[in-house]
């Protein structure tokens, strides 16, 4: 693979991983359910992470982070009680699962002709993650609500 080639790579896959986040950080400030929320946040404060790395990777070609590719939806939720029902957020949960599975399944086959190793291996593991998070954004999708593991005994939901 080429040096442009592969800056383009990185600065594509990038741009993809931003209008991800940004997604993320939409459904957050909606889904109000405490467990499912603090399930977003685990995986957005990952996702800075990621965007550092390509960050540092594009940095290396003297470029700057882009900008989020496409348009960033940002979902709507009916306002929720004192008590949120966890289904209200199925939805929204459900499609950023789905988004984040289309991101590696889009990605992983791109990785083969990768001939930099380190970037590679930087991939595989945003991958792998992103893949992680999908189940937990989908674990919490089917209202499981300790998604990042069980509560204190006695602790009140």
């Amino acid at each position: 693979m080429h040096k442009d080639d592969l800056r383009q790579l990185l600065r594509d896959a990038a741009a993809e991983r931003l209008a991800i986040l940004q997604r993320h950080e939409a459904a957050a400030r909606v889904v109000s359910h405490y467990d499912f929320n603090n399930t977003y946040q685990y995986v957005i404060s990952r996702e800075e992470t990621h965007l550092t790395w390509l960050q540092n990777a594009l940095a290396e070609f003297g470029e700057a982070l882009p900008g989020p590719a496409g348009t960033v939806t940002t979902p709507v939720a009916p306002k929720a009680g004192k008590t949120p029902d966890a289904s209200v957020y199925r939805d929204i949960l459900s499609e950023d699962a789905r988004g984040l599975v289309a991101f590696v399944d889009k990605w992983r086959p791109r990785l083969d002709a990768m001939t930099h190793a380190r970037h590679r291996t930087m991939l595989k593991v945003i991958l792998g993650e992103s893949l992680e998070h999908a189940r937990l954004v989908q674990q919490a999708a089917e209202g499981f609500e300790d998604v990042l593991g069980k509560r204190t005994a006695g602790g009140a939901r």
